[in-house]
């Protein structure tokens, strides 16, 4: 049976997306893109997330949730990356995913995953991209 199937990374400087469908254990792409949004523009220096970052993440986020209605994905995972473990105000920016992503994919929202998550999804996305999965 296939499923069609969405993740969402977030990072501080850029947001992808992967539509893709899932059948008999493999994934084959629907829709990929990546935008800048540099979403951690000045969370070093001042540990928040600025108005202008979060409102480049919600236009691209917006534009993204479109894309998930229009391909019909029936589950969306968003994770979120180390500016978003930074920012103090990282509530304001799940409130925002929740709201965007909620509107198509009921109950969907970001999740801050560790550093050591993230290393390991970004080893296995490059391990999968060499053997072709």
């Amino acid at each position: 049976m296939v499923s069609r199937l969405a993740g969402i990374d977030c990072g501080t400087n850029s947001i992808r997306l992967l539509i893709a469908d899932f059948d008999d254990g493999r994934l084959r792409d629907v829709h990929r893109e990546t935008r800048i949004v540099r979403l951690g523009q000045g969370v070093d220096a001042t540990g928040r997330f600025a108005p202008d970052a979060l409102a480049r993440t919600r236009a691209a986020l917006a534009d993204y949730a479109a894309l998930l209605g229009a391909h019909g994905a029936e589950r969306v995972r968003m994770v979120a990356t180390s500016a978003t473990r930074d920012a103090s105000n990282r509530d304001t920016f799940f409130a925002m995913t929740a709201d965007v992503l909620g509107a198509v994919v009921p109950g969907a929202v970001a999740e801050v995953i560790t550093g050591a998550a993230e290393a390991e999804l970004s080893f296995r996305g490059a391990v999968g991209e060499l053997d072709g999965e």
